[in-house]
């Protein structure tokens, strides 16, 4: 049964991703506002802050999904 909790859902579609990515990035802001006390602040972003930033927003043209991954399956 704990298995089960790690398993992805084959029929995911790239708007399931999509959805995903922005609840992440709005995690994200939630968590620098929270340790900056202000969501647009100046100060840098952390080096964890600046790798999920990056991971999220491919340049355009990047291909989709990244060479290696299968992400998303068509079910």
């Amino acid at each position: 049964m704990l298995m089960a909790l790690f398993r992805r859902n084959r029929t995911e579609t790239y708007a399931d991703d999509f959805a995903r990515t922005g609840r992440l990035l709005e995690g994200l802001e939630a968590a620098y506002a929270a340790r900056t006390g202000d969501p647009a602040s100046d100060l840098p972003l952390t080096d964890f802050e600046d790798v999920v930033i990056e991971a999220a927003m491919p340049l355009h043209g990047d291909p989709y999904p990244p060479a290696g991954h299968t992400y998303p399956k068509r079910g």
